[in-house]
């Protein structure tokens, strides 16, 4: 493999754009992979924040991808807050575009509880102990827990 040249900003855009054709990133996470190949960190940061300008790399929409995508996939708030704080995002943004889906963070535990235990209630305390840390460890607030488990024994008339 070449040697890489550490202010060679063309190289650096080469290597973004080539990541960001894969997938969104966030410009923290962007620059993360960027500095591991060797590239400097000043030149870097110039060349995403020219993708920026570009509209190349955006952390909004960056962000409105990854909560979508956590949501469908069954994760809650909390988990979702840790994931984007991990990936450089400020909570701001997260929690403006939180507000902005209106999720329904029961229907979407209930969900979860339902894929993952079926529609049978818990038979004993440690089966239904076991069952809510599942849903808490998933990032869910334990009023969405319970609400949601009972929601789904309700709807099936246990």
């Amino acid at each position: 493999m070449a040697k890489v040249e550490p202010d060679d900003k063309k190289a650096i855009e080469q290597r973004a754009v080539f990541l960001l054709g894969r997938r969104e990133h966030s410009a923290s996470e962007l620059a993360r992979k960027l500095r591991d190949k060797g590239f400097a960190a000043d030149a870097v940061d110039e060349v995403i924040s020219e993708l920026q300008e570009r509209g190349w790399q955006s952390d909004q929409r960056f962000t409105e991808s990854y909560v979508r995508q956590r949501i469908e996939a069954g994760y809650g708030p909390l988990k979702i807050y840790s994931d984007m704080a991990q990936k450089g995002i400020q909570r701001t943004l997260v929690e403006q575009i939180l507000e902005s889906t209106n999720v329904d963070w029961v229907a979407v535990a209930a969900d979860r509880y339902q894929r993952r235990f079926g529609t049978e209630a818990a038979t004993g305390d440690k089966e239904k102990a076991r069952r809510q840390r599942h849903l808490a460890s998933r990032g869910f607030l334990s009023s969405h827990v319970y609400a949601a488990i009972s929601k789904v024994h309700e709807d099936d008339g246990c």
